[in-house]
């Protein structure tokens, strides 16, 4: 892909964060994003065939722009099942609030667009990974709970995580983010962690 090409692409995926950001979730059509970049709907189409290929590149977008391959880091590299929990929990948790606007406008778009849909379960599948990832280093060392199966905590942890549980804590109730992580790994901890007594 030429520079021309790369530049244009950005400036695409750039456009349709803005747009997904600004509560114009409806209206990120792609002629909405062409007017928007300054470039005809067949240039837009060229770079992404299709509309959800345009939100699921977006999103991914996002999270190289908010480098969160770097934010996992911790987590990836723990040494024990224990820790890439709570690390994961604070990656993710301390994630949401700063994808909260996209997150929202594609959690409100979902039921009724498509593509949307297919945009929001690319990038919650990606977490389930991270979950399953965490919940498997704790069966690893022997420290998950008996009272799940392994599929039922990875479950029960991406439920919790899920952005919906963030914004009713925080936004709703008021709870601080700093509580938020607290609280979510000390139930984390609770709810999967083998009890050593």
């Amino acid at each position: 892909m030429s520079s021309g090409q790369s530049d244009t692409r950005t400036r695409i995926l750039n456009s349709t964060l803005e747009l997904l950001e600004s509560g114009s979730a409806s209206a990120v059509r792609m002629s909405d994003i062409a007017k928007a970049v300054g470039i005809s709907r067949q240039a837009v189409y060229l770079h992404f065939p299709k509309r959800a290929d345009l939100l699921i590149a977006t999103t991914r977008h996002l999270d190289e722009v908010m480098d969160a391959d770097g934010r996992l880091a911790k987590s990836r590299s723990a040494k024990t099942g224990i820790e890439r929990l709570g690390a994961y929990i604070d990656a993710w948790g301390n994630y949401i609030p700063e994808i909260y606007g996209v997150a929202i406008a594609l959690l409100a778009m979902k039921d009724t667009d498509e593509e949307a849909g297919m945009a929001w379960n690319d990038r919650m599948q990606a977490m389930r990974e991270g979950c399953e990832a965490a919940v498997s280093h704790l069966k690893r060392d022997g420290n998950l709970t008996k009272t799940l199966t392994q599929k039922q905590a990875v479950d029960w942890l991406w439920t919790m995580l899920s952005v919906c549980n963030w914004e009713q804590l925080t936004v709703e109730c008021g709870w601080t983010q700093a509580q938020y992580i607290k609280f979510t790994k000390s139930a984390a901890q609770s709810m999967l962690v083998l009890s050593q007594r």
